[in-house]
């Protein structure tokens, strides 16, 4: 680099990042808090060049043919497991415990 301001690259801010993206800042931060996407670190700030941005494009982006066909059914088609269920019975509340009822009274 001969030092010129126009051959230095533009660095994006992350807000003008979400802007473009029409996403939040604190989504775009987070991504590159957890290492997702690309970026610089300048004086302790998240900043993004211009490849950053076409980078974590392709990284977001997902053709018809990519999507997983190992994908889990619906919810509502899934097979419900046949388990054999006993009968019932409600238990006697702990305050009618000791009173005597009509079947033990007779």
């Amino acid at each position: 680099m001969s030092g010129t301001p126009n051959e230095l690259p533009r660095l994006y801010t992350p807000a003008e990042v979400a802007e473009a993206m029409r996403c939040s800042k604190w989504w775009v931060l987070e991504q590159a808090r957890r290492g997702r996407v690309p970026y610089c670190v300048v004086a302790g700030s998240y900043r993004f060049r211009a490849e950053h941005y076409a980078a974590i494009l392709r990284l977001l982006e997902v053709w018809p043919d990519e999507v997983p066909r190992s994908a889990p059914p619906p919810r509502s088609a899934r097979a419900i497991p046949e388990v054999p269920v006993g009968h019932l019975r409600a238990r006697v509340p702990r305050r009618l415990r000791g009173v005597p009822t009509i079947d033990t009274a007779a």
